[in-house]
């Protein structure tokens, strides 16, 4: 037995190591905290899924048991993608709470929860909530025990994104799947739609024997790249190890990275809601808010946080959301969560209208920008150094200093950020420059500032 860590409850979901700070035992706990959290809010059955990770199995039916015990329903939608949990809690009748049980894109041997409860991503003290009521718990468990049945979503989640998303011509795409979940679906669904579609690594495999899947970062994209420098596919799509987010390529090789992906998507998006409010989080390119500008939206810039942007985009009303990380949220024509597969399917469909879709997004305002930064410090002094930035820091030729999220400062000639990550003890930073020069001297700047904070920092640029 694992000792329940109150750290694998983190801002967003709960994720730890195998073995190490999560086990079978951790799974019932939480699914039993779960389970009384969701009847608290008067819901009776919780929909459970689970990746292709080798620990999914054991702990997905250790959840099952823990949420039973607390005397909720369990409906098992055996291994899904992320959307498709997120899908069923918003079709089956008198079903808005849901858990998957994911590792997203964590090295193998991590797993973890992502939660909804009635209809809301829970995220911050609703998360610490669920440690607390482990704690508290007697180990009693509901004189009425839930019940357990299996369901397939995989046909009515397909036929319900092929029957409303249309290609406007047929195209060959090339899909890279890591060996994550979303290799299980891709292809049906985007062959459903009428591409001919070239599958990399879309056999399920918790190893993870090819690149680790996660499209953030350029060296998991090379086969895909190279598979279109090979093949007559036009372009490239790329998913995380649950799905939930979406990377692509062009025929040239280039790499299409979510910030600008949201220029066409907001662009096609207020075609139908004109004057709409489009959220994006702090990392994207300053690029974005003038685009949806000319595009008749208004820009908001919010938080970094999957479940934070979808809170966000339920109280604005939003019809779309994005994050640099490759979570978009459609909530025109879906049902506002974020889904690689489905932004996937929505991209082909504005493509296909095209001749030449790499032409199209090569076309997109760009800059020259960093990756995301990592600058490693011990537990808590992430949080301390941004405090102090925020009370010390100056930075001669900026415009102005947006502190939504950490640090944002903006220049007339590119950005800074630097934020304090809310899953691990670093603190996030990057930097997009108009040309060379203006990147070097906004990374000067950081670099003075933080350096004052912290002489020992190592940093990372």
């Amino acid at each position: 037995m694992v000792a329940l860590s109150k750290t694998i409850f983190k801002a967003y979901d709960i994720r730890g190591v195998i073995d190490s700070t999560l086990d079978a035992g951790v799974a019932r706990s939480i699914g039993q905290a779960f389970g009384q959290a969701a009847l608290a809010k008067g819901e009776r059955s919780v929909v459970i899924g689970r990746d292709g990770r080798l620990s999914g199995p054991a702990l997905s039916a250790a959840l099952a048991e823990g949420l039973q015990a607390a005397g909720v329903d369990v409906i098992d939608l055996g291994m899904v993608a992320t959307p498709m949990v997120y899908f069923a809690t918003n079709v089956l009748e008198g079903t808005r709470s849901g858990i998957m049980v994911t590792g997203s894109h964590n090295p193998p041997d991590y797993n973890g929860f992502k939660m909804v409860l009635a209809g809301e991503a829970i995220y911050g003290d609703a998360i610490t909530a669920l440690y607390d009521s482990i704690q508290a718990h007697d180990g009693s468990s509901a004189a009425d025990k839930g019940s357990y049945r299996t369901h397939d979503i995989r046909a009515a989640y397909l036929e319900r994104i092929i029957g409303d998303v249309k290609i406007a011509r047929p195209i060959k795409i090339a899909v890279d799947c890591g060996n994550g979940v979303a290799g299980a679906f891709a292809g049906d669904l985007y062959r459903g739609m009428g591409c001919e579609v070239i599958e990399l690594f879309c056999e399920v495999d918790g190893h993870f024997p090819n690149h680790h899947p996660d499209p953030a970062h350029p060296e998991n994209l090379q086969d895909l790249i190279r598979a279109l420098q090979t093949s007559d596919a036009e372009i490239g799509l790329a998913f995380d190890g649950d799905g939930d987010r979406l990377g692509i390529v062009t025929k040239d090789g280039h790499i299409i990275y979510p910030d600008r992906q949201m220029m066409l998507f907001a662009a096609d998006v207020l075609s139908r809601n004109p004057g709409a409010e489009i959220l994006y989080d702090v990392k994207c390119t300053r690029h974005l808010a003038p685009y949806i500008e000319q595009h008749g939206g208004r820009p908001l810039m919010y938080k970094t946080g999957h479940s934070l942007v979808k809170a966000k985009l339920k109280e604005t009303g939003s019809p779309l959301g994005g994050e640099m990380s490759g979570h978009v949220f459609f909530k025109d024509r879906w049902y506002g969560f974020d889904d690689g597969l489905y932004a996937g399917a929505r991209m082909l469909e504005l493509l296909t209208k095209v001749d030449d879709p790499s032409a199209l997004l090569n076309a997109l305002p760009m800059a020259i920008s960093t990756p995301e930064l990592h600058l490693h410090l011990d537990e808590g002094e992430n949080v301390a150094l941004i405090d102090k930035l925020r009370t010390d820091a100056t930075f001669p030729t900026s415009e102005k200093i947006n502190d939504i999220d950490g640090l944002r400062v903006e220049y007339p000639d590119g950005f800074g950020l630097a934020r304090s990550s809310n899953t691990t003890p670093v603190v996030v930073l990057r930097f997009e420059g108009e040309n060379p020069e203006a990147l070097a001297r906004i990374q000067d700047e950081f670099r003075s500032v933080i350096l004052a904070a912290k002489p020992d920092a190592k940093l990372p640029f």
